[in-house]
């Protein structure tokens, strides 16, 4: 599955001024991403920059402060929004933005736009809140969360093989979400949110979770971490496999993309109480040299 590029990477002014705004979200809200998609030709950074912002908005949909009820309407208006885009019905005068240079993303490129109804999917079962007791229930969860983006990357990107490639990219998905998870461990609980399985929970005596200053006697936190963090890296190591198979410069935001987080879950790894002083991050230069390491053909 390819790419089928139009002759021009440039698009109408309303098109472009809505692409310069997907633009301006992704740098404002996503920097790990950004740093990835800057390395892309043009007509690939602005299509990229349009699926981040709907994956953006149907992610702060769920986060957000509306009632359940609203936010379960607003999830339907993003589906409506892709069948107007699937049927080709969506206008340059349309007032929003995201709409209109996703539509304008999927004309020139063959994005799986059904990524985005498994984010919805993903984002609907943290809604309804449900809890997984397995890492094989885990794994739905990740897959409609970060795979799906994988896949909507994928489509972009362009890849011969795609029922391989799509694989590679579901496990690096999967390698990204789990890092997202045990980075995000402390704020979740607060949320009242805990993602890994309740299964490993029990096994390791943390069953009480993680919104409680200290852990409970007998809890083997650091054996927890470094028994997810090795599934992390199990799946890094599968999905980076997909390297090969892309151009240079999407292989090298991809690279830049997925070392970013594999810093940090070697960070979380190796200081695994860290998670629960604060939200453990990487310094922009060091980003910057991940982001050059990908392009210079490395994995960073």
């Amino acid at each position: 599955m390819s790419a089928r590029v139009g002759a021009s990477p440039l698009a109408s002014a309303p098109v472009m001024a809505a692409y310069r705004y997907c633009e301006a979200v992704t740098a404002l809200q996503a920097r790990n991403f950004s740093y990835g998609i800057r390395l892309l030709p043009e007509a690939k950074r602005l299509a990229m920059s349009a699926l981040y912002a709907l994956a953006r908005r149907v992610d702060d949909i769920g986060d957000g402060e509306l009632p359940a009820e609203q936010k379960t309407e607003a999830l339907a208006r993003t589906r409506a929004l892709l069948d107007e885009i699937r049927e080709g019905t969506v206008g340059e005068e349309d007032t929003d933005p995201i709409k209109v240079a996703l539509a304008d993303a999927a004309r020139r490129f063959p994005i799986p736009l059904g990524g985005f109804d498994e984010l919805i999917d993903g984002v609907e079962m943290d809604l309804k809140g449900v809890e997984y007791q397995t890492f094989d229930e885990l794994k739905v969860y990740c897959r409609c969360v970060a795979g799906s983006i994988g896949r909507l990357s994928l489509g972009v990107y362009g890849c011969e093989d795609w029922e391989r490639g799509a694989a590679y990219a579901d496990t690096l998905g999967l390698a990204l979400q789990l890092t997202n998870i045990l980075r995000d461990l402390r704020e979740d609980a607060l949320n009242g949110r805990t993602y890994l399985p309740a299964e490993d929970l029990v096994r390791f005596g943390c069953q009480q979770g993680f919104a409680l200053p200290q852990l409970p006697a007998g809890a083997d936190f650091t054996g927890l971490v470094a028994f997810e963090a090795a599934r992390a890296q199990q799946a890094f190591t599968e999905g980076l496999q997909l390297l090969p198979m892309l151009d240079r410069r999407s292989r090298a935001a991809t690279a830049a993309m997925a070392g970013i987080y594999h810093r940090l879950l070697g960070r979380i790894a190796a200081d695994p109480h860290s998670v629960l002083r604060g939200r453990v991050s990487l310094p922009g230069w060091e980003k910057a040299y991940v982001a050059l390491s990908g392009l210079a053909g490395g994995r960073s």
